[in-house]
């Protein structure tokens, strides 16, 4: 009999005509990486399968028997904090005959049923009822039968990622460099934590990789984004400075905003260098729009000189910052990218709300999450419709199979353009594209690589 375990062992068999070689240099990558249904095949294996992927964030799931539905690439999951406390990644897959078992997308739920033959299954993945057992002739009790699920669930500062892969790093060594900006993000929020929100939920029809592709992109902003720089511009009057994205009016190669790029695909985008340093700084460029002065004046009311700080923290922390493969922090907002398919992609946008755990907001927790709730207004319900029109109009360019290459060279050669900072990351101009020729370099050692993934199916922690 077959291991119950599942062994997804890569190998040249299994795609012997692919060769990323010629297919990945540091200038340029083949059309074929975004139209070749083969390859996102082996994507969702070597990719979305063997590395530390987002999956959901411990506040969407903040007590016992809390769950949320989610997905490992193209894999159905519960993400769940089972009746012992333990984090969880089921499969949303009843073992029986394949049926979705949790058809809701969030919940409390000791328990789950298939709705289809009514097989029933505790939270931490056991089976726990079949309807007329005398019918079957083996023994339900196997942990066969028990719901598969991610053999590594790992939480760092509530984000929760999952890997099928256990010989991949550590959560934390995997994260590496890129922690720092994600540290410094967290800790300017009370007590260093996020609660996840309202979301905005999009779709395009577009490879996944074309999102990534863009997260750190700092040259398309004033072509592709005209019309939401114009709306900035609007808001400027002549004793004020920019707002906004508005600084990227100017030649943004000449701005003092960088790019920075980690290990294992992540990268980072800081435009903070474009602000000044001081109480209130953020809030002049990022607001207030109009409709926002009423919040302000309260804040003002409550806090009296302590005001600007609390202001800064409405406004949108001016970075992006990139989880290889598919987890974003843009502003206030934090963007998860799901691929459906070859060419069609989920994006979410999770607006997030500060939590007054120590009294810091001294009672302005309520108008400063109504006003990080209006950063929305921006991005993403403005420019993200801008770039998934890019994505899609891209995707259609590349059909053409004669056409083949896709270029990603602006700042190579350049003497002086790209640098290393004090810890040896590579850092340049927010409008190189650097971070993409590091990211695909990574994509191609991934791609030619030869992970084992496993699921678990053995329960040991059994609380009901």
């Amino acid at each position: 009999m077959p291991p119950d375990d599942l062994n997804f062992q890569s190998s040249k068999e299994v795609t012997p005509e692919i060769d990323f070689n010629q297919l990945i240099f540091e200038e340029k990558v083949h059309q074929r990486l975004y139209t070749d249904h083969s390859i996102f095949r082996v994507e969702m294996e070597k990719i979305f399968g063997a590395v530390w992927v987002f999956i959901a964030h411990e506040s969407q799931i903040p007590k016992k028997n809390d769950f949320v539905t989610s997905k490992l690439g193209q894999r159905p999951l519960i993400v769940v904090r089972d009746s012992s406390g333990k984090l969880r990644a089921l499969y949303n897959r009843c073992t029986h005959r394949g049926a979705t078992v949790c058809r809701q997308t969030s919940g409390s739920a000791k328990s789950f049923s298939c709705p289809y033959h009514g097989w029933s299954y505790f939270n931490s993945g056991r089976l726990s009822n079949v309807p007329w057992p005398e019918g079957y002739a083996d023994d339900l009790h196997d942990t066969k039968y028990n719901l598969a699920q991610v053999p590594r669930v790992q939480s760092y500062r509530g984000f929760i990622f999952g890997t099928l892969n256990k010989e991949a790093p550590s959560l934390q060594d995997y994260l590496g460099g890129v922690k720092k900006p994600l540290d410094e993000w967290l800790d300017r929020h009370p007590g260093g934590r996020v609660v996840f929100c309202d979301a905005n939920r999009l779709k395009f029809k577009g490879n996944w990789k074309l999102l990534y592709d863009n997260s750190a992109d700092g040259y398309h902003v004033i072509f592709s984004h005209r019309s939401l720089l114009a709306m900035e511009n609007r808001l400027v009057s002549n004793n004020e400075k920019d707002k906004g994205m508005a600084f990227y009016k100017n030649s943004p190669d000449n701005a003092q905003m960088y790019v920075k790029v980690f290990e294992n695909g992540h990268h980072f985008k800081d435009k903070r260098p474009n602000i000044d340093n001081n109480p209130g700084a953020l809030w002049a460029i990022e607001g207030p729009h109009p409709g926002m002065e009423h919040y302000e004046a309260e804040i003002r009311k409550k806090l009296g000189k302590k005001a600007d700080d609390v202001l800064d923290l409405a406004s949108s922390e001016p970075v992006n910052i990139n989880i290889f493969p598919n987890l974003h922090i843009l502003g206030n907002h934090v963007q998860v990218s799901q691929p459906l398919s070859l060419t069609e992609t989920d994006t979410t946008w999770w607006g997030t709300a500060v939590i007054d755990y120590e009294d810091e907001l001294q009672g302005c927790e309520e108008e400063i999450n109504a006003l990080r709730m209006r950063t929305q207004e921006s991005f993403p319900n403005f420019g993200e419709l801008d770039d998934l029109m890019n994505f899609e109009q891209i995707q259609i360019g590349l059909a053409g199979k004669e056409d083949e290459w896709v270029y990603m060279h602006r700042g190579l050669g350049v003497p002086g353009r790209v640098k290393r900072d004090e810890d040896g990351y590579l850092i340049g101009p927010s409008t190189d594209e650097v971070f993409l020729r590091e990211t695909m370099k990574e994509y191609k050692r991934l791609m030619m690589a030869t992970p084992k993934l496993q699921i678990e199916r053995d329960v040991k922690v059994e609380l009901v």
